[in-house]
């Protein structure tokens, strides 16, 4: 955990850094490596990462599946998609499209193995960080003063 919350500060550092470099005299403007979009009515926002950014980190993802547990039909993400908060909420960062991220609370009925099977969160064939999301955490939380 010691090693995840190190490399979000690193990020979140290197993201601020990067934001407040002037431009070289004869380049053209880029895209931010990270934008921060505050949604109506929810206290959740979504970050818009550059494709630079989202190369630096590594970001992977998979689709949400399904799986029959006693003959009901559970969402399953990876375990490695899970995030806790401190105060013992569950989390997913979603990609519900190309550079955009979002967290999404889920509700684990149990981790078997490798996947972590759901009872509430995002919808099958949604697609879940399962590389990156303790960076996404420290850029959306502000982990080193990066906003």
């Amino acid at each position: 955990m010691k090693h995840k919350a190190t490399s979000a500060l690193l990020f979140v550092a290197g993201l601020t850094l990067a934001a407040c470099s002037p431009p070289a005299a004869n380049s053209t403007p880029t895209q931010p490596p990270l934008t921060i979009e505050e949604t109506d009515g929810s206290e959740l926002s979504r970050l818009r990462l550059s494709a630079s950014a989202v190369a630096r980190l590594g970001i992977e993802t998979v689709a949400v599946g399904v799986k029959n547990v006693g003959g009901v039909s559970r969402s399953v993400i990876p375990y490695a998609a899970l995030i806790y908060d401190a105060e013992g909420s569950t989390w997913a960062y979603t990609n519900p499209e190309g550079l955009v991220y979002t967290r999404a609370e889920v509700t684990v009925e149990r981790i078997d193995g490798e996947d972590a099977i759901l009872t509430d969160g995002p919808a099958a064939g949604t697609f879940v960080v399962t590389v990156g999301g303790a960076e996404l955490w420290g850029a959306e939380h502000g982990v080193g003063g990066g906003h």
